[in-house]
């Protein structure tokens, strides 16, 4: 009885067809990642400066004045940020106040 040696590895054409799935799949995959990143910055940015409004509107109640433009005085107060004033995550500036309607830029 003749055994017909075993096959080892894999063809050109089965290493060919698994590379072009991987890639149909990183095509697919690899805009909604980047989609979703930015979609995040952006509600993170939205949600920082709904919290720094509030922030802005305590200092107030607290003070009898608003808090300075830059926002250096309420950011230094930790008891309103501990951790400091956030930037934005969108374009890393700094978040401002308005000087007319006391909200943040």
């Amino acid at each position: 009885m003749v055994r017909k040696a075993q096959r080892r590895g894999f063809s050109l054409m089965e290493l060919l067809a698994v590379v072009t799935i991987l890639g149909i799949i990183a095509a697919l995959v690899i805009p909604r990642v980047t989609s979703s990143s930015d979609t995040a910055k952006a509600k993170t940015n939205l949600h920082n400066k709904a919290t720094i409004n509030s922030a802005v509107e305590r200092w107030y109640i607290a003070n009898g004045s608003w808090p300075a433009n830059d926002l250096s005085d309420i950011g230094a107060d930790t008891n309103y940020f501990p951790s400091g004033i956030p930037t934005n995550p969108v374009d890393n500036s700094a978040y401002t106040l308005n000087a007319t309607t006391k909200r943040v830029n």
